[in-house]
């Protein structure tokens, strides 16, 4: 094993369309868990337990390999008060931390300019995937988003060389003239210059990197190979992002739900590998969060959107384990037959704003919000 340590990241993994908690980490030890699921539940003999009452779905098994290693902490309970049950909205909340108005900035692109104020590396946050989430955008602030860690750059598809060379010169020219044009262009001309420049740097990254760790050949799993490229490149890259889904379990849940966890689980089990062979699995924190929990009650063969979720924090530097209380299934305690929410997301962004990546979280999550004491000191 190699010691390579590093400044601290942080890696988010989104899970699109709604995760089903109540099948995530699953209730097994109440009742009214199974006379609520009485089609789309994981039955008590196919749990991974955890707990006497709480366990994995079976489809976890290298998350519960880490959580028997302390290196998971799971967030019970979370979402905000008066949820929104629309994939967009509820979404656009977490992404903003801005339940109340439709918010301008992301969380995380706050904290990214909070890290790099004056825009000297280019490179402070990547998304890994198709678009920008909203997390990751802030006026001024500039994101990478790779679709292809190995094809990445501009111009990709230009296989003559000296043509390649000739356009990325013109392109260079054209974002890079006179500043002071007008605000468009030089917004315009920074984008280009800072994707040039981003471009140009990324393209090492896969040359840099050595690990004897196999990843599958899902998509998750190879953006999170290309991840730990590019944190191992050194590049000064602090928040790296992706997702997967859909998690929209309506109908077909059991399946479904197995194999997208079966992809997560797995995609973190050898990024967690990855970062112990290569020494730095105490510089790496991960992210888990989907914008909302499901029903409670089954509709036959899936779950509608809910409330009441669950989040993951994971790595070498986490007291793993529960935290907060599991919501109750009572009627007189769920909302409109939704899981009631015990913990605001933003005491969870808190914690790794301020304990984490050690900045002033405030201005960041908008607001003051108690936390919990996940991260070892």
């Amino acid at each position: 094993m190699t010691s390579n340590k590093r400044e601290k990241s942080l890696i988010v993994i989104q899970l699109s369309g709604g995760n089903d908690y109540l099948n995530t980490v699953v209730p097994y030890g109440e009742g009214k868990y199974y006379d609520s699921r009485t089609t789309v539940n994981i039955p008590q003999n196919r749990v991974i337990p955890v707990t006497d009452k709480l366990g994995f779905n079976p489809s976890m098994g290298p998350i519960k390999a880490l959580w028997d290693e302390n290196k998971v902490a799971v967030i019970n309970g979370i979402g905000y008060e008066n949820p929104n049950r629309s994939h967009f909205r509820s979404m656009d909340i977490w992404h903003t931390a801005e339940p109340d108005i439709i918010g301008k900035e992301g969380w995380l692109g706050r904290a990214i300019r909070d890290m790099d104020p004056l825009g000297e590396n280019v490179l402070t946050g990547i998304n890994f995937g198709r678009g920008l989430p909203r997390a990751l955008a802030c006026p001024g602030v500039s994101v990478a988003s790779v679709g292809d860690l190995e094809t990445y750059g501009l111009f990709p598809d230009v296989q003559d060389e000296e043509l390649r060379m000739f356009t990325l010169e013109a392109f260079s020219k054209m974002y890079g003239g006179a500043a002071g044009r007008d605000p468009v262009m030089d917004l315009l001309g920074q984008t280009g210059k800072d994707a040039l420049q981003g471009a140009d740097i990324l393209r090492t990254a896969p040359g840099m990197y050595s690990s004897s760790v196999e990843y599958a050949p899902d998509s998750l799993a190879q953006n999170v190979k290309s991840i730990s490229q590019v944190f191992h490149a050194n590049l000064g890259t602090k928040v790296l992002y992706t997702q997967h889904g859909p998690f929209d379990t309506h109908s077909g849940e059991l399946l479904s739900h197995a194999k997208l966890w079966n992809e997560v689980s797995g995609a973190i089990g050898s990024l967690m590998e990855d970062l112990k062979e290569h020494g730095t699995e105490d510089d790496a924190t991960i992210l888990v969060f989907s914008e909302f929990g499901r029903r409670i009650k089954d509709n036959g063969s899936g779950s509608d959107h809910g409330s009441g979720g669950g989040a993951f924090i994971i790595g070498g530097a986490v007291n793993g384990g529960m935290y907060g209380e599991y919501p109750s299934l009572a009627e007189a305690e769920q909302i409109e037959g939704d899981l009631r929410s015990n913990n605001d997301f933003r005491s969870v962004y808190t914690n790794i704003v301020e304990d984490w990546l050690e900045l002033d979280a405030a201005p960041i999550v908008n607001g003051q919000f108690e936390k919990f004491d996940i991260f070892k000191s």
